[in-house]
Parts: structure tokens; sequence; C-alpha cells
């Protein structure tokens, strides 16, 4: 009776599995192990913990699982469920090495055994660990390849997929946008078209996919695909793949300059990770870092920057304000770092720290070395092929040869790159151009255009609210910089209307953490220690927005 019962459970929580009833899932199958414990059994009930985002209940089933698959002689199975406790460890707890080391017991169980999806699944998660954590793109192509391959010969589309995304994202790594873009395109299409056997595994192509738009600046591309996987996690309950995704859109805002958005989108999927997946929680903090970056919160940019120490962003983001606090040297150290981690091959991962080298070598009159890198950029642009790094290696050469003296040469390339960046809607970028532009007009005596270019610099700036290079505009344009921001302004109001953040946070559709930071910067810029001063401070200078309409009617 006991056996029946057992199997009746086990039957109960797989086909609640199947219909995405998590919890009703976990309570048949914990009932399926207390009565007559199988690995079947555990194994079920391994994923129903993984769906509920149980992390150490995940590990415990699993493991136990492993153990009767062995007792059992059933090397695929427990090869199976060894692969899935390699992702275990390290999207729950961050425990790398011991990832490593169940997918090394699991590469040692398939061997010697026919081909199964178990083969092919491994391929891909270590082709997974070669791209991202290694940074080894042969490797990860030549497993990509393999992990399709074995799809394809399985009758598999869910492995076919994830492998040719992994080769996808290797080639464009490797600066073959084209030949990698195809494949993940396709890829993504195969894990959000219903192709997919097993729904846990689709978020994995759409990530690297993500993944590989970020590093060729590709953001029309990753917008459109992000909105897709946003409503397939939606529909189908994949609430941790979206937290990453955001954390991915939010880059993707950041770079179209919609800075408010992508601040709301980083603050959910802090929140989503950290319930979620703990470890992922990184990707949300490096991107809120250089968010700050631009908007010159450079102390809190820095502090982000170095809670996440060794990611390749982290680097890139400090040289960056190395050179803007004017400390080329300091800039040149992390670039090389950067480089020093980044294999030859990866080339579109080397792209940011050689136009950070470009001109930090020109600020230290290195103009040899600075040549050096940028020949490698020029390299790079031109292979990839994208308007972002041909603005990039065009706007290095601009400053490369300011330094050298050739001013007009200096200013055709700082055009071409911004003519490029206004092309790819990348506003701060371009808004930064203008700026080096105009610096470059005025000492060729061309005021007037000096100015006009420091004024339209400023406007934008101002905009997307980085104030600290819209003071620098405003300088060169030989304007006093506005105290308030527009929206800060509009804070400001509600503020004098007697609305605390919460209430302004509804009205203005903001977080409570954005309204915070508005209204630190505007207790700053005016010098005050309480909101009661500003105000009326405000007042006196004339700098009192008026509500939105509507705004001043949220009570509670």
């Amino acid at each position: 009776m006991a056996g029946r019962e057992r199997v009746d459970h086990l039957r109960v929580g797989r086909e609640a599995l199947d219909r995405g009833a998590w919890e009703e899932a976990r309570r048949a199958l914990e009932r399926a192990v207390e009565l007559a414990p199988t690995p079947e059994s555990y194994e079920a009930l391994g994923w129903a913990t993984w769906w509920l985002y149980d992390g150490p209940a995940v590990v415990a089933a699993r493991e136990r699982a492993y153990e009767l698959y062995r007792a059992a002689g059933d090397r695929a199975g427990a090869a199976r469920v060894a692969t899935m406790l390699g992702i275990d460890h390290d999207d729950f707890l961050g425990d790398r090495a011991v990832a490593r080391g169940w997918l090394r017991r699991a590469r040692r169980l398939l061997e010697g055994l026919e081909t199964v999806p178990e083969h092919g699944w491994l391929a891909a998660l270590e082709a997974w660990y070669a791209l991202i954590e290694d940074g080894d793109t042969t490797r990860g192509r030549a497993l990509g390849s393999a992990a399709a391959r074995l799809g394809r010969e399985l009758g598999s589309p869910d492995i076919e997929a994830v492998g040719m995304a992994s080769e996808g994202l290797a080639l464009v790594t490797e600066g073959l946008v084209e030949e990698g873009m195809i494949l993940l395109d396709e890829a993504a299409t195969a894990a959000l078209g219903g192709e997919f056997e097993h729904l846990w595994a689709v978020p994995w192509p759409c990530c690297f996919l993500i993944y590989a738009c970020e590093r060729v600046h590709d953001y029309s591309r990753a917008a459109e695909w992000c909105r897709k996987m946003e409503g397939f996690s939606e529909r189908r309950g994949l609430g941790f793949a979206w937290g990453l995704c955001r954390a991915h859109h939010a880059a993707v805002l950041v770079y179209q300059g919609d800075w408010e958005t992508a601040e709301e989108e980083l603050a959910e999927a802090g929140r989503s990770l950290e319930e979620q997946r703990p470890p992922w929680v990184v990707e949300v903090t490096v991107r809120l870092a250089e968010l700050g970056r631009r908007q010159g919160r450079f102390d809190e940019a820095v502090s982000y920057f170095r809670a996440v120490e060794g990611h390749p962003l982290a680097f890139l983001g400090l040289a960056e304000i190395e050179l803007d606090r004017d400390r080329p040297a300091e800039a040149r150290e992390l670039a090389e770092r950067l480089l020093r981690q980044v294999p030859a091959n990866a080339r579109t991962q080397r792209a940011g720290a050689l136009q950070i080298l470009v001109r930090a070598d020109a600020v230290l009159g290195e103009l040899d070395a600075a040549a050096a890198a940028l020949a490698d950029l020029d390299a790079i642009a031109t292979l990839v092929g994208t308007q972002p790094l041909e603005a990039t290696a065009a706007r290095s050469a601009g400053v490369l040869h300011a330094a050298r003296g050739d001013r007009e040469a200096a200013r055709r390339r700082l055009e071409d790159a911004l003519d490029l960046l206004r092309g790819a809607r990348l506003p701060y970028e371009a808004a930064r151009t203008r700026i080096e532009l105009a610096r470059l007009l005025a000492d060729l005596g061309r005021s007037r255009e000096a100015t006009e270019q420091a004024l339209r610099a400023e406007e934008e700036l101002r905009r997307l609210g980085a104030t600290r290079d819209a003071d620098r505009a405003a300088a060169l344009a030989g304007r006093e910089r506005p105290p308030l921001t527009p929206r800060e302004r509009e804070v400001l109001a509600l503020v004098a209307g007697g609305l605390g953040d919460r209430q302004i946070a509804e009205a203005l559709v903001l977080s409570e953490h954005t309204v915070h930071r508005h209204m630190s910067n505007i207790l700053t810029k005016l010098g005050c220690s309480s909101r009661a001063a500003a105000v009326a401070r405000a007042a006196e200078q004339g700098l009192l927005e008026p509500p939105r309409r509507g705004a001043g009617s949220v009570t509670g």
C-alpha cells in the first residue's frame, strides 16, 4: 500500500510541476520521499524547491538523489543530478569551487556511456563556465558547438539552442559579430517560441544574447529581446530570469539616456535577485555603479564598484572616474590590469580598456603607447563594424591627434565620432564628445562654434541628470550652472506642498530611493540642512516648479 501511495504522490507531484504549481508539487513530493525514498522522487523534489528559490532545500534533495542513483548503479541519472548541483552551488550559494567539483564528477560518470542528453547538458554548462567565468572563447566555442551537435543528434531543441547560444556568444566576443548574432537570434527564438522541453533552460540563450549585445553596444537588438523575455517571463513565471534580464535591460536604458527608468529597473532587479539568486546581485551592483558614475556621484559609484571588485565593468568604471579626476596614471593601471585578464582573442571585451589607454597615455605624453593602443582599437572596430565601437575609435583618434598638436585632424575625428554616436542614439557619449570638440574649437579660435557645442552638450547633460559633466560644459560656454535640474525643482515643489518621499514617489512614478537621491542633491546644491530651509531658499530664488497636474492630489 505504501508503495502505491508513493507512486501516486510522485505522479501528483510531477503533474503539479508540469502545471507550474510549485507549492503543490513540493507538498506531494515531500510526502513521496517520506513514504519510500527513491532517486526519482528526490530529483523531482529538487525541481519543486528550485522553482521556489529554496537553495538549501534544492541542494539537499539533489544530493540525496545523487546518492541513490549511485547506489542503484544509474550513472546517467547520477551525472544529470551532479550537473544540476554544479549550477545550484554557483547560482544559489556562490560556491564556484564546489560547483566545478560536481561538473568534473559528472564528466567522469559519463565516460564510456552511449550518447545521452546528459552529455549535451554537461557540454553546455562547461561552455558557460569557459565563456563567463574563464573568458576562454576558444574552449567555450568548441563546447558550444559540441552541445549543439549533440542536441541535433538527440532531437533536443533545448540542448541544440543552448549550444548555439554558447557558440554565438564566443563568436561575438571574438569580433565575428554577424556570424555570432545569427546563432544567438535563432537560439533565443527557439527558447521563447515554445520549443523547449525544459522551462528552466529558456533564460540561458536569452541571457547570452543580451551579454553579446552589451559587448558590442547593440542596444536596439538588446531592447527588442528584453521586451520578448519580459513578456515570456510574466506568462510562465520565470521571475529569477527576468530579474537578471532586468539588470541588463537597465544597462540598455542607461546607454539610451532613460536614467530614471534604469534606476527603477535596477532597484526592482536587486530586490528580486536578492531573494531568488543572491550571487547574481553583482550584476545589479555594477550597473548601479555605472549609472552613478554618469550622474557624477563618484563617491557612491566607487563604493559600488569596489563591492564587486574584479568585475570587468568595475575596472572600466573606476578607470573612467580616475580620468575625470585627472589621475591618468591610475586609470592606465586599471586598464592594463583588465587587459591582462582578458584573452587577446576576446576582442570586444578589450575595446573599453584600450580606449582608456589611449586617453590616459595621451594625457601622460606617452604618445607611442597611445598610438599602439589605438591601432589595436581600430582593428577591433573595423572587424566588429558597429557604430558605437567605430565612434569609440574615432573619438580616441581625435584625442591622440590633439595630444600631437594636429588640431584639425583631431576636429575631424571628433566630429566623426559625434555623428556616429548620434546615429547610434547614445546621448551621454555624444554630449561628452561635444565637450571635447568645444574645447578643441576654442583652441582653434572658433569661439562661436565652441560655445554652441558646449551649450548643446550642457542642455543634453542636464536633461540626462549628468550634473558634473553639465557643469563642465557650462563653464566652457561661460555660463553659471542652474542650481537645480527640472526634476529636482519638481520634487522640491511637491515637498513645498507638504508631501513626503513615499507620496512624491507615487506622484512622479519613481522609487523612494530615487526621490531620496534627488532630495539629497537639492540640499547639497542649495547649501541647506533641512527640507524647510531648501524650500525657503528655492522660493527666494524663484526655483520652485509648479507641480504636474494631479501630482498634489496624492494623499496618505
